[in-house]
This record gives C-alpha cells, structure tokens and sequence, in this order.
C-alpha cells in the first residue's frame, strides 16, 4: 500500500531564517514557524495553544527565505516531515523532527515585505510571492506593454457558398502525365 508524507503549514515565523552557505553554493535556512489553535473547552472556557515547528528549506527556497523572511512573517509552507538523530559526546542519543519545506509562499502584504531589510546588491525586481524548489528560477524582463484598445475589428462579409464541384468527365485541357 501506498504511503503519503505531506504537511502543510500557516503560521508566523519565530525568529529570523539562519543561512548557511556550502563550498558549492547551495544554501540551507533554518527557523521556526508557530502555528495557532483556539476552542472552547467542555466548561465553556476558551484554549489556545501554540505549536512550535522546526522549518528547513534549501536552495532556491533558502536564497527567497534569506532574502524576504523575517521574524513575525505570515507563511505557507508545503513540505515534508523528516526526524533526524544523532548521537553527542556521551552517547546519548537524540532526535529532531523538522519540516522540509518544498513549497514557501509569503501571506504578509506587499507593503510589510517591502519594509524588511534587502541586500545592497539586489537591482532585480522582487520575485512573485509564491515558491516551489523544483521551479527553475524566475525570468525577469520589462513589464509588458499597456494594450491600447481602438475600435472593433470590421466583421467578415459572407458570400453564398461556392457550387460544389462537378465530378466526371471534363475536358479542361491537355492530358498531363502525372
């Protein structure tokens, strides 16, 4: 039988990404996400509770993440849940379950995200608001041009149909060879 491993996430972001940048490029952001939850309880009280997520993304979603997340964002993520373990100095052994980010969009206003700091370097437009990791990377190019409206088209005239063809025996001129 067929397994699925898909999370899908709305939520605040915790603090800022943390970037690491590998020998060939690559990159990997780290933060966290809180999602929120409200009910009434049995006694008429209201709860609320917040879950605390460990976020990973890598790549492109790293570069976007580096570039336009801050702490108190409101983000989509898609993704996956991978536990990681690993063993210290003493031999104790540990766990830590994340969510692997394949799909990151940015919930915030246009106006909020112009607001969070950008590199001195960036001269390119800001990317559309929604990321997928197997997208190649966005094409930028002059916006297009206003359409100028003008006038209808002038409709087709119609004529009455042509006769059908005549078949048989005509003669239309010299018998050629093909």
């Amino acid at each position: 039988m067929a397994s699925l491993n898909s999370v899908n996430l709305i939520g605040r972001v915790g603090k800022d990404p943390e970037v690491r940048t590998f020998e060939g490029g690559s990159k990997l952001a780290t933060f966290t996400l809180a999602t929120d939850e409200a009910y009434t309880d049995k006694s008429g009280q209201r709860q609320e509770s917040t879950e605390w997520h460990n976020i990973v993304l890598n790549g492109r979603l790293a570069d976007v993440a580096e570039r336009f997340v801050r702490k108190g964002s409101m983000l989509y993520i898609g993704g996956k849940i991978k536990t990681r373990s690993w063993q210290d100095q003493q031999g104790q052994k540990h766990y830590q379950t994340e969510i692997v980010g394949l799909q990151l969009q940015l919930l915030d206003k246009r106006e909020a995200q112009a607001t969070a700091p950008q590199p001195a370097r960036q001269s390119a437009p800001a990317p559309a608001p929604q990321y997928q990791q197997p997208a190649p990377p966005p094409q930028y190019s002059a916006p297009a041009p206003t359409p100028q409206y003008s006038a209808p088209a002038p409709q087709p005239q119609y004529s009455a149909p042509a006769p059908p063809p005549q078949y048989g025996m005509q003669d239309d001129g010299p018998d050629l060879p093909f």
